[in-house]
């Protein structure tokens, strides 16, 4: 009776089995933490467009936008991984902790802490330059309510640090006046900037 012997791996074989998932691996785990971005920039736009359509129904009913949210009666859900701007001098609504510090005064809203304690509370956006249409005066710069309504504008933005890098700031803005930038951000194509539109001057997501 003829025994059969067993055939393990070679070196060979064994070092080109962990080439092949070194290379899939360095292909794979971005192109993952980029899908990952972008799933959390779903956040700042759907946030966005909450805040947009509760001034523009206050506006609707009272003829006035408003910076505080206690008078537009917006609030941002906890979890916040972005950090929220409605006027050019915020007053915050500081979630360091379990327990958010308010008053009735805040028209921004910090990242939460609580959930996210890496991340910085306010980071810094990065804006475009942008080019308003229409006669009322332009918005609020970084945001914020101008002009005495109803001959009036205001502006929301988000940053956030969306693929925990040091480097970049997820950014978006939102208006009441149709905008545009001459030069897209970086890691966008856009220039165009509808009013009631989330539109991304950085895309965090693409770009470091």
């Amino acid at each position: 009776m003829v025994s059969k012997k067993r055939r393990g791996f070679t070196i060979i074989e064994l070092v080109i089995v962990l080439t092949i998932i070194g290379v899939l691996s360095s292909v794979a785990v971005p192109v993952f933490i980029q899908y990952q971005a972008r799933a959390r920039q779903a956040e700042a736009k759907a946030e966005l467009k909450s805040w947009y359509n509760a001034e523009a129904s206050v506006f609707a009913e009272r003829g006035n936008y408003f910076e505080t949210l206690a008078d537009s009666g917006f609030s941002v859900g906890r979890g916040n991984r972005y950090q929220y701007m409605f006027s050019a001098s915020c007053s915050y609504e500081i979630r360091a902790g379990l327990n958010p510090t308010s008053t009735p005064n805040d028209s921004c809203v910090t990242v939460d802490q609580f959930r996210f304690p890496g991340l910085a509370l306010a980071p810094t956006p990065i804006d475009g330059t942008f080019v308003y249409s229409g006669a009322v005066p332009d918005p609020g710069n970084p945001a914020g309510l101008v002009g005495s309504c109803p001959n009036c504008a205001i502006r929301g933005m988000a940053a956030g640090n969306i693929d925990n890098e040091s480097v970049g700031v997820d950014t978006w803005v939102i208006s009441s006046k149709d905008g545009k930038v001459s030069t897209a951000g970086c890691g966008t194509t856009d220039t165009a900037a509808p009013a009631g539109t989330p539109f991304n001057t950085f895309n965090d997501a693409t770009c470091d």
